[in-house]
């Protein structure tokens, strides 16, 4: 029997003759049966946006496109075009991002496993202002690497942040510190992400995310006090507002996405074994000022699953225990000091300390080229 859709459906000669196995269906019933049990094995649909967590993410990040950066900055856009569209049966390596992507995928495949109508899922959309042409070779990597990602924004040079609220977007990924910082003023959580000479292996069953505390979850105000007038004043004016809550930082937003998923699964019974962990890896002191941070997620409403506490040292061993696939930073030195250990890190360019300049830092602002 030839089926429209080229799948082949095999009616053994038993099965058609049968009528005393204690079944009362007909042999086309039986048929029509093995064709929906062949069929179980498609992509899902994607939820629709205005219900799913959509995480938008670069070319650049997603993918390794180093060398074809090269050739936009030495040879112009029409040549980086042309070598786009020669290799375009060539997929792409992984980039930074692609373990990140792949365990979304496997938070909802748990999730569907638990709520099958349920369209609360992260939804991956592939924002770039890369040329339409550049589409098929990205296309291409997509189903190689077998990623689902079904929706695109290719915006052809013009800036993608004006798409981005349209697409209810939670988390913005690029690899243009300038874009990036365009989505924070327009209020959507966003970070900029580097590839990476090596990157640790990451769990492929649990989504593993960490942030920083002060300009990251919480508003710079704290930050402030430390800049102006040093860390004593800092210490006393944390234990003179321990009962208040500092204000929100730009990641909140992703984090409250985060413990509702998370709390789909503890209604199911699996919170020891939900596919979701958060981490708190600051640079507070848990003594001197990690009330006041634990007392603002309470506040909030949110659960945190482990908080570190690292009173100044450095961040990327602590990282390199954890593996998360996604870590995000408001200090290039973090972000730097766990990219050397093999963590994913991204920076959030928000608050006072991007106004510092930093030593051997050079940020390469190069807005027009392909994300």
């Amino acid at each position: 029997m030839s089926l429209d859709n080229s799948q082949t459906l095999t009616v053994s000669e038993q099965d058609l003759t049968r009528n005393g196995s204690g079944s009362n269906r007909a042999p086309w019933e039986d048929a029509r049966m093995g064709l929906k049990l062949s069929t179980t094995s498609r992509k899902p649909k994607p939820p629709k946006p205005e219900n799913a967590i959509t995480i938008a993410v670069s070319s650049r990040v997603l993918f390794n496109m180093e060398k074809e950066q090269q050739i936009y900055e030495q040879q112009g856009m029409e040549e980086y075009i042309k070598y786009q569209v020669e290799h375009e049966t060539e997929p792409f390596s992984p980039g930074p991002a692609f373990s990140f992507v792949k365990a979304l995928e496997a938070v909802n495949t748990r999730l569907r496993e638990l709520y099958p109508e349920s369209e609360e899922l992260f939804d991956v959309v592939l924002m770039t202002n890369n040329h339409a042409y550049v589409g098929l070779r990205l296309i291409n990597t997509i189903n190689h690497h077998q990623l689902f990602i079904e929706r695109f924004c290719m915006t052809g040079g013009n800036s993608p942040i004006g798409y981005l609220k349209a697409y209810h977007t939670n988390l913005y990924l690029s690899a243009d510190p300038v874009k990036v910082r365009e989505a924070l003023e327009e209020g959507i959580a966003a970070a900029t992400m580097f590839t990476q000479e090596k990157m640790k292996e990451v769990s492929e069953t649990q989504l593993r995310v960490a942030f920083d505390g002060d300009a990251v979850l919480f508003s710079d105000e704290s930050e402030r006090i430390y800049k102006a007038h040093g860390l004593d004043k800092f210490f006393e004016h944390e234990k003179a507002h321990e009962n208040k809550p500092l204000d929100h930082g730009p990641l909140k937003g992703f984090l409250e996405v985060l413990g509702k998923l998370q709390k789909k699964f503890y209604d199911k019974g699996q919170r020891m074994d939900c596919p979701i962990r958060t981490y708190l890896v600051t640079a507070r002191s848990a003594a001197s000022s990690g009330t006041r941070a634990l007392k603002t997620l309470r506040s909030w409403g949110l659960e945190i699953d482990e908080a570190l506490f690292l009173a100044g040292a450095p961040k990327g061993p602590m990282l390199e225990k954890i593996r998360p696939h996604i870590f995000f930073d408001d200090q290039m030195f973090h972000v730097e000091g766990a990219a050397e250990m093999g963590t994913v890190a991204c920076h959030v360019p928000y608050g006072i300390a991007q106004r510092v300049p930093k030593k051997g830092i050079k940020d390469k602002e190069i807005s027009s080229a392909p994300k």
